[in-house]
C-alpha cells in the first residue's frame, strides 16, 4: 500500500499519472510531484519488502530535482525486477477537489502501462473528493493512495 500527499500552488504544473494536466495550480514537490506515480512507487516498494520512496529517491539529492517522476516508477520496476517480483496489477485513487481525472483516466493508464510494462487493464485509477474537508477541500492539497498486487518469480 502506497501514500502520498503534495501541496497544491500556483505557478507550478499539475502532474498525475504522467501526464500534464491543465489547471491553475500544481503541485508542490522536489520532483515533478506526480502524486498518484510516487503512490504507486511506494506500493511497489513497500510489497516487494525494499523499503520507500525517499529511501531510494532522497528528496535531499540535486539529481532528482525536477525529475519526471515516470523516471522513478522505471527505476522502482527495475528494482522490483532484480529482486524476482513480477507485478500483477495496480489500484489507485487520487483525493482530490479538483480538476476533474475522468477525462484523464484512459490516458493516465496508458502512460503507467507503458512505464510499468504491464497491460493497461491491469491498472485502476479512481478519483473522489473530500466533501469540501481539510486541506483537500480547501483546494490546498492533493492525496493519492496505491494498492498492488506483487507475484514471487
Amino acid at each position: 500500500m502506497g501514500f502520498d500527499t503534495h501541496q497544491l500552488v500556483e505557478n507550478r504544473e499539475l502532474w498525475l499519472g504522467g501526464i500534464k494536466i491543465k489547471h491553475d495550480k500544481g503541485a508542490l514537490g522536489h520532483s515533478d510531484a506526480d502524486v498518484l506515480i510516487h503512490a504507486i512507487c511506494d506500493a511497489l516498494l513497500g510489497a516487494s519488502n525494499l523499503r520507500d520512496i525517499g529511501f531510494h529517491f532522497s528528496n535531499q539529492d540535486a539529481k532528482y530535482k525536477n525529475i519526471d517522476s515516470k523516471i522513478l516508477l522505471k527505476e522502482t520496476c527495475n528494482l522490483l525486477k532484480s529482486n524476482n517480483w513480477k507485478i500483477g496489477n495496480i489500484d489507485a485513487t487520487l483525493v482530490l477537489e479538483e480538476p476533474k481525472i475522468n477525462p484523464h483516466v484512459e490516458d493516465m493508464k496508458q502512460v503507467l502501462a507503458a512505464t510499468i510494462e504491464i497491460s493497461a487493464e491491469n491498472i485502476s485509477i479512481k478519483a473522489t473528493t473530500n466533501e469540501t474537508m481539510g486541506y483537500v477541500g480547501r483546494k490546498e492539497g492533493i492525496n493519492a493512495y496505491a494498492v498492488c498486487l506483487i507475484h514471487k518469480i
